[in-house]
């Protein structure tokens, strides 16, 4: 009974913040989904891709069934790091496409297979695994990486998640009372 709440609780919430993190791009264009807004080159796209790599590969090889669509292997070097940010060959829309074929192809592996089914994860130190760890894991992985997009949109526009609940005073005024606090904390150099 346990078992089947939890998959279909994890599931759901994997399915919510999937789509709130596709919103994410609404309203930006090509160059703002696309940009580098950290050192390491972090942005909205990029986030996007990598996140359609983690799926097909947590939801796909480690329970021996292999996205049908060609993607690097985990272990090879070169390709590391390119899930990370969109080339200009590629359109958002193939993007975004490619990640909802990615949610199907994990959907299927998650309907199909009980929560305590096998898998393995070589490059794991404890490779063994069943479904609930991959859930749990690819869960908080997609809930990272939806926090960086909400901090990376506020960047780029003022959109907040919470923005229906709050006003642009309410944010003046905390942000000035947080730059308060900092500014009251610095130690004399």
């Amino acid at each position: 009974m346990i078992d089947e709440f939890a998959k279909n609780y994890l599931h759901g919430d994997l399915r919510e913040v999937r789509e709130e993190l596709v919103g994410k791009l609404d309203g930006l264009s090509e160059y703002d989904i696309r940009r580098p807004l950290t050192t390491t080159g972090t942005n909205l796209l990029g986030l996007i891709k990598h996140l359609t790599l983690t799926e097909a590969r947590y939801f796909g090889d480690i329970f021996g069934r292999p996205y049908p669509e060609p993607m690097p292997r985990w272990d090879d070097l070169e390709a590391r790091g390119s899930d990370m940010w969109a080339t200009e060959h590629e359109t958002r829309a193939d993007i975004v496409d490619g990640y909802r074929r990615a949610w199907q192809h994990s959907d299927a592996t998650i309907a199909e297979l009980a929560i305590d089914a096998p898998g393995h994860v070589p490059w794991w130190p404890r490779p063994d695994v069943l479904l609930f760890n991959i859930l749990v894991h690819v869960l908080t992985e997609t809930n990272r990486h939806a926090g960086h997009a909400d901090i990376l949109r506020e960047q780029l526009d003022g959109s907040v998640a919470s923005e229906g609940h709050r006003d642009a005073e309410f944010w003046a005024a905390r942000h000035a009372a947080v730059e308060r606090a900092a500014q009251a904390a610095k130690s004399p150099l």
